[in-house]
């Protein structure tokens, strides 16, 4: 292993955000053009990177719209590119969201819609059911985004408080040909959950929604309450005649970032264990848990254990950081001070929550050096205040935009 072990760790994740990128994988997936038109749709963090790569790749004519998170904007032609804000929505993603149901409406059997979807789809497509407002819509995402609801729980109720998710958008496209293309962020890469389906069928009803809430101990604004209590025009289900000719592939998933990592690691004589890519739970207890299994594999030292998933926070406090950086603060309390023990815990979007870093590191001086700079670990974590924990001791990771997501990437590197 050449240079130091943050160096490495940064290299893998770098190696596992390149992997992902849509430049790399939209090509192997372009349908042939249609007789008609090609109508380019769709929403995400990675969604203006696909469309790049689509007028770069598409051998035919094409127009559209896509959503992405502000500053994930790439320079298209023929495909505009609205930004909209991410995770809570707001006004600009909400009238894109019309302005794209509108672009699908008055098309042929002749025409092809091409949905890009990648994680973040979900807020950004932001299109409120019945009477809910914008502002009530904001209110039950926070809600939810606070709640430590898994993103599979949050993505049910998002997608029946919609006029656009949960297979509604499919629904528009009809009569026209659908082919969806997906950079899979959820474990297991449940098509329903991804941006919360917009173009494929939702298995889940108005009440199992409702019963999101009620587990989560969510309080509702009124209109939202009726909107799922009434369950009028629920989702198109499994087996609907407007899925049969669509067509959906996901193209990026955690499970390539984890390998091209693991080849970083063998290419540097580390043993790479994959532990896996569906790792889900509280953030801070699945890092103490992982702590332990740190100790069961440093007999096979030097290795590095390779995770991603989809972890969650339940905030209670005031401070400021996301599931990546409360995974190290349990993971370094759970290790007490290790030798020989260093890791990295990212988003491959870049964004750690609502901060502005990926994630962070930690080495098997980081207690060490918090007691110095006079930080107390378990009263930041009980804060939720991670972010400035990292950034007191300089261990933050920055890497901006990445313009894909395939969720977190995890490195725990076992020198000795």
């Amino acid at each position: 292993m050449s240079g130091e072990p943050q160096n490495f760790l940064l290299s893998m994740f770098e190696a596992a955000v390149a992997a992902a990128q849509p430049s790399l994988c939209i090509p192997n997936y372009l349908p042939d053009p249609p007789k008609g038109k090609t109508v380019v749709i769709g929403g995400g963090k990675a969604s203006a990177a696909m469309a790049a790569a689509v007028e770069k790749h598409y051998p035919g004519e094409v127009s559209g719209l896509v959503i992405t998170r502000y500053d994930y904007a790439m320079p298209c032609d023929h495909i505009e590119i609205i930004e909209a804000a991410h995770p809570v929505p707001d006004q600009a993603g909400k009238v894109a969201a019309e302005k794209m149901l509108q672009l699908v409406q008055g098309l042929t059997p002749d025409d092809l819609v091409l949905c890009l979807i990648s994680g973040g789809g979900s807020a950004l497509m932001a299109l409120p059911a019945g009477s809910i407002t914008l502002e009530q819509k904001q209110a039950v995402n926070k809600m939810l985004l606070r709640s430590g609801a898994t993103i599979n729980e949050m993505n049910i109720v998002r997608k029946h408080l919609s006029q656009i998710k949960g297979g509604r958008l499919a629904r528009a496209c009809v009569p026209a040909r659908l082919h969806t293309l997906v950079i899979s962020d959820v474990v297991g890469d449940d098509l329903s959950a991804i941006a919360s389906g917009p173009t494929v069928p939702d298995p889940s009803t108005y009440a199992d929604a409702l019963e999101v809430t009620r587990k989560y101990t969510m309080e509702l604004p009124a209109s939202a309450l009726t909107v799922l209590q009434k369950g009028a025009d629920e989702t198109p289900k499994p087996g609907d005649a407007i899925f049969e000719k669509n067509i959906v592939e996901i193209i990026a998933s955690g499970r390539d970032s984890l390998a091209a990592a693991a080849k970083v690691a063998q290419e540097a004589d580390i043993t790479p264990i994959v532990l896996g890519d569906s790792f889900e739970g509280e953030a801070r207890v699945v890092g103490r848990d992982m702590a332990e299994t740190v100790r069961e594999y440093r007999n096979q030292a030097p290795c590095v254990l390779l995770s991603g998933g989809e972890l969650t926070v339940t905030v209670t406090g005031n401070g400021k950081g996301g599931p990546n950086t409360e995974f190290l603060m349990g993971l370094v309390a759970g290790l007490e001070g290790a030798d020989g023990v260093y890791a990295i815990s990212c988003d491959t979007d870049g964004a750690d929550g609502l901060v502005d870093n990926a994630g962070a590191m930690i080495t098997p001086d980081t207690l060490d050096r918090a007691k110095e700079t006079g930080l107390d670990p378990e009263a930041m974590l009980a804060d939720n205040d991670a972010y400035s924990f990292f950034a007191a001791l300089g261990d933050l990771v920055v890497s901006g935009p990445t313009h894909t997501n395939v969720n977190d990437f995890r490195a725990i590197l076992i020198t000795d």
